[in-house]
């Protein structure tokens, strides 16, 4: 059977559509289907199986889907436990970003996606609550249609595609590691990466750890992680300090010192831009 073409009636300007936390029965649910917009599918609570691409998933609460425009689906709900999910609905275009000297694409999650085949993000706790805490945002201001709600519509989703990157491409990378992709020094200095975060780990000392010119570095590694070295060792560094805020009793500088930063305000300052919150809000939130 031909796959059907969803429309969508919102406005050319402002193309996104949110529905939000939706029950579906199996006669509910749209046949095979495709559109032109990029799907996020989040699901809270039930059972069913989410047939993408001609490759079928579990869903369960907590599981994530990133549908690309054009890719072929279809959602099976259990007819005991059907899914209550929310699906986020955009055009590529409204979530254009660009800025200078730092190349970046909102959309990288979705084209690792389709380059893995593998459409299910798997995502942690604080992950989790990023993605819910976005959906709830997203939908007040749709409700409350406040003056600037469009455009911050469009940054709140921003900032949760820019953490499903981070995720996923640091997933890449540690399978980059271990499956031996890409030239020996590769593996060895994420290797080093991983297991001393207080070293310099700027691009000039790996570069020289690896025995290869800058240029040479920044470029092979950037093809292979998706990412520049700075946003790759800060983002490790925040990953670590975060499971030390949890577990540990030592004082916010001493964690951000033996995470890697030359001063508590540099820690703070990366801290938030990365989790959008202060360490120790971090801290007292998970307490």
């Amino acid at each position: 059977m031909k796959p059907i073409r969803k429309p969508f009636s919102t406005e050319p300007l402002f193309p996104f559509e949110l529905v939000y936390k939706d029950t579906k029965s199996p006669e509910r649910e749209l046949p095979d289907h495709l559109h032109d917009r990029y799907e996020i599918v989040y699901v809270y609570e039930g059972k069913g199986t989410f047939l993408i691409d001609h490759k079928l998933y579990g869903m369960k609460a907590g599981d994530l889907f990133l549908i690309p425009g054009n890719s072929i689906h279809r959602a099976f709900p259990d007819s005991e436990r059907p899914v209550t999910s929310t699906a986020v609905f955009f055009a590529p275009s409204f979530v254009a970003h660009d800025v200078v000297d730092e190349p970046y694409n909102s959309l990288r999650c979705f084209e690792l996606a389709r380059k893995r085949k593998s459409y299910l993000v798997e995502l942690g706790d604080p992950l989790r609550s990023a993605a819910e805490d976005a959906i709830e945002t997203m939908r007040a201001e749709m409700e409350r249609r406040s003056t600037g709600y469009r455009h911050a519509v469009s940054l709140r989703l921003q900032l949760l595609l820019l953490e499903i990157n981070r995720r996923m491409i640091e997933s890449h990378a540690n399978e980059l590691r271990d499956s031996g992709v890409g030239p020996p020094w590769m593996k060895d200095v994420l290797d080093h990466i991983a297991a001393r975060p207080a070293d310099d780990l700027s691009l000039a000392a790996l570069a020289r750890r690896s025995a290869v010119t800058g240029a040479h570095f920044s470029r092979v590694f950037k093809q292979l992680t998706g990412m520049n070295v700075t946003d790759y060792v800060n983002a490790k560094r925040i990953a670590l300090a975060k499971e030390q805020l949890l577990v540990s009793d030592d004082n916010v500088g001493s964690i951000a010192e033996r995470c890697g930063f030359e001063s508590l305000p540099h820690f703070h300052r990366i801290f938030k831009k990365i989790t959008h919150t202060t360490p120790g809000a971090y801290k007292r939130n998970r307490a």
